[in-house]
């Protein structure tokens, strides 16, 4: 008898236990499901959904609201997406507020995201229909990844080609790039160049010693040193102001100083 109501008490225990293991399960998945709580519907409509499926979640600002309660192929062109969202976040989705479906990380589930408005102060109603934005898809991205690799693909072989041409080809700059004589005819012109110039400064200097021109340099070195002058005098004169208007400032405070002390002074006289 000892040992069938021992028996009875482990059963009674495991079916308790399980049915509150079971109670639990229900209320974690009905409360991110929204089968608790007050909720309402909105719809979308797209060309695809890509993937989205019935239960996926419904974000808003990287949260989420609701989930899928609806997808309906209407025609050949355009699928509609029920959402279950919960009533608590209503006011902030305006009616000007856009769906777009994108995916839970690079590889992870789909999701419908619900992108605020701009310029609708209008919450959405229960049952309304808000505009969709065509999400990026990851074939897109394949396609952009490709075309990227196509082209880095193009430009090393242009560059081997360049490359083989400059080493082995006959052109000008490969001559250059090879031939020691034009290697030589280069240095040479580039000394002339160095000594044009140095040639041109001697020039201007004996320019400036010719009498005929020695009054116009003269005229321009005066016309500088004039120009420099007057700089100078120009920024003593803003010094001097700027001193002058900080020894005023200074007057002047320590003048209100003195007659909020002799203010301070006489009330206290006056509470004697």
């Amino acid at each position: 008898m000892d040992k069938q109501s021992g028996y009875t008490w482990k059963l009674g225990m495991f079916v308790t236990i399980g049915l509150l293991l079971f109670i639990l399960a229900v209320y974690f998945i009905g409360k991110q499901k929204n089968l608790f709580g007050s909720t309402f519907r909105i719809t979308s409509s797209f060309k695809t959904v890509s993937g989205l499926e019935i239960g996926n979640n419904v974000r808003f600002s990287g949260i989420n609201i609701g989930t899928i309660d609806e997808i309906q192929l209407v025609n050949d062109s355009t699928v509609v997406v029920g959402m279950v969202i919960k009533d608590d976040v209503r006011e902030f989705i305006k009616t000007d507020a856009k769906a777009s479906i994108g995916s839970d990380g690079l590889m992870g589930d789909k999701v419908l995201t619900i992108t605020p408005g701009a310029k609708s102060q209008k919450a959405v109603e229960n049952n309304a229909q808000i505009a969709s934005l065509s999400g990026i898809e990851m074939n897109d991205i394949m396609k952009t990844v490709k075309k990227s690799m196509d082209n880095v693909s193009v430009i090393s072989e242009e560059l081997a080609i360049f490359s083989h041409s400059m080493n082995n080809g006959n052109g000008a700059l490969a001559k250059l790039m090879r031939d020691p004589g034009m290697a030589n005819t280069m240095d040479k012109t580039l000394s002339n160049l160095e000594k044009g110039t140095k040639g041109f400064s001697e020039n201007m200097e004996a320019a400036k010693s010719n009498f005929l021109l020695r009054g116009y340099f003269k005229k321009k070195e005066k016309e500088k040193e004039e120009k420099i002058e007057e700089a100078k005098e120009k920024k003593e004169e803003q010094q001097e102001k700027a001193k002058k208007e900080k020894e005023e400032k200074l007057k002047e405070e320590k003048k209100k100083a003195e007659e909020e002390a002799k203010k301070a002074e006489e009330t206290k006289k006056d509470k004697k």
